[in-house]
């Protein structure tokens, strides 16, 4: 019995590299790259690139860049080998090797999952962080890049002074405007560097905006065992997902791309109306259980919904307060599209754990649940259990559970967020204190005494009778 995945055959030529090799990435746009080459062959292989741990590297180089996608069904689960990872780079080992490979003219596309963090931006105003330490490690040359922004405008000004056209940079991160915003972080940063590369940038180089969706729960040594079991070797790399996948794409490539369509990819000529349906109705209440529901005990959003109250919180979520917000996506019936979500939430084989979820929440919040409270409030309406949703943050990162619990907060704020809640003096002073960082909530919504009075109400009916009890009322 073999116990070690290896690949068959050789690799195909690298035509991407990709920047975070995470679950995600290996569910998703590596699932779909490997099924365009299966179909239309072509220099599509995928040079993957770690801007930080060794990890990916170690777990897929043993088996030439190879790993199984493992789809979860309530009836089973389902084996695919994926062969579209030629090999991984680890940036802070090599990175003349990362600025190398990106520069390399057969390389068409530099794809990213670098997670909201990953772009050093404000998540307020979208722009580029210049105090960020690794921006200001970047823009000091000769050093070798450590940030997103700093690998891509390197890798480009060298593409530029060897006369060699550029590569289209392609975000595949749940974030509005993906395209939009991480093209205004590398003009950020070039113009901080060099105002004529910023020039060549903005003219020369594309930035479609992509919405991606597929359910990637972290991958535990029981999936590992349990395939080892099933299939007879061991895979270390492999990634658990949900069988639903969705992904449009603005079809913008002047060098040419893969035939995506091949996995289903849809391409459009904007993805904005679609991005903001899933933005919203997925995203948006997938952070709300992801806090809610930790505070009410329930481990995994399939816990959470499986409890009638948390299930009857994204019903009317969704009809009153979120849907009034969606412009209609082409294609699409938004009322299915959310019994959908229901269905796919409620699959009890992926083990979607609250915690995950709630990870890097001051950078998920303005994109998942603020942009729908302003667009609500801005029509004359104060959505209560969006405000509940906020509060439930709140309580969150205040670092301790309803129990008096330690809870373990993973967040690149997270010690500016803690100290500000020790610091304030009684639960009203705890919503005032985080209510005041511009960085996550702008300088408006603090003015606003509807959404600050829901808000503080909600927190303190969440500290006074817990979350299970605030949702219920609510509902």
């Amino acid at each position: 019995m073999p116990d070690r995945l290896t690949r068959n055959g050789p690799p195909p030529e690298v035509g991407i590299v990709h920047l975070g090799p995470g679950a995600f990435f290996r569910s998703f746009v590596a699932v779909y790259t490997d099924s365009a080459l299966v179909r239309d062959g072509g220099g599509w292989g995928i040079r993957a690139v770690s801007l930080q741990s060794p990890t990916a590297r170690d777990q897929l180089a043993p088996q030439g860049g190879c790993f199984t996608a493992l789809t979860l069904r309530p009836e089973g689960s389902s084996p695919r080998v994926i062969g579209s990872v030629v090999d991984v780079l680890v940036a802070p080992e090599d990175p003349a090797a990362v600025l190398a490979a990106m520069a390399d003219p057969a390389v068409r596309i530099v794809s990213l999952t670098v997670t909201e963090k990953g772009y050093c931006h404000n998540p307020a105003t979208g722009a580029l962080s210049l105090d960020h330490p690794d921006i200001r490690h970047d823009l000091a040359p000769p050093e070798a890049p450590r940030s997103v922004p700093g690998f891509i405008v390197a890798a480009l000004a060298r593409r530029r002074a060897e006369g060699r056209a550029p590569f289209t940079v392609l975000s595949c991160d749940n974030l509005p405007s993906n395209g939009a915003l991480v093209r205004g972080v590398i003009l950020d940063f070039a113009r901080a560097l060099d105002g004529d590369l910023a020039d060549w940038i903005a003219a020369e180089v594309r930035f479609p905006a992509t919405m991606v969706d597929r359910i990637t729960p972290a991958t535990t040594e029981e999936d590992i065992s349990r395939l080892e079991a099933d299939q007879g070797y061991r895979d270390p790399g492999m990634v658990v997902c949900e069988p639903f996948s969705q992904w449009v794409i603005e079809d913008d490539f002047p060098q040419g791309r893969p035939g995506w369509d091949a996995g289903g990819a849809q391409f459009v000529a904007s993805v904005e109306a679609h991005e903001i349906m899933k933005l919203r109705c997925l995203n948006g209440t997938h952070s709300t259980l992801a806090y809610l529901g930790y505070l009410a005990g329930h481990e995994t959003i399939a816990d959470a919904v499986a409890d009638a109250p948390f299930a009857a919180l994204l019903e009317k979520l969704w009809r009153e307060e979120i849907l009034p917000t969606v412009p209609q996506p082409e294609g699409e019936d938004l009322a299915a599209y959310c019994a959908a979500l229901m269905e796919r939430y409620r699959n009890p084989a992926i083990r979607h754990r609250t915690w995950q979820i709630a990870m890097d929440g001051s950078q998920k919040l303005p994109q998942r649940l603020l942009g729908t409270i302003r667009d609500s409030l801005a029509a004359g309406r104060v959505p209560q259990g969006l405000c509940l949703a906020v509060a439930g943050w709140m309580r969150y990162v205040g670092g301790l559970d309803e129990r008096g619990q330690p809870i373990d907060v993973r967040d690149p704020m997270g010690e500016r967020l803690r100290a500000a809640c020790d610091a304030a003096e009684g639960p009203e002073a705890v919503v005032d204190a985080l209510l005041g960082i511009e960085a996550i909530f702008g300088s408006d919504l603090a003015r606003h005494d509807g959404f600050r009075a829901a808000v503080t109400a909600w927190y303190l009916r969440l500290v006074r009778e817990g979350a299970r009890a605030a949702v219920s009322a609510y509902t």
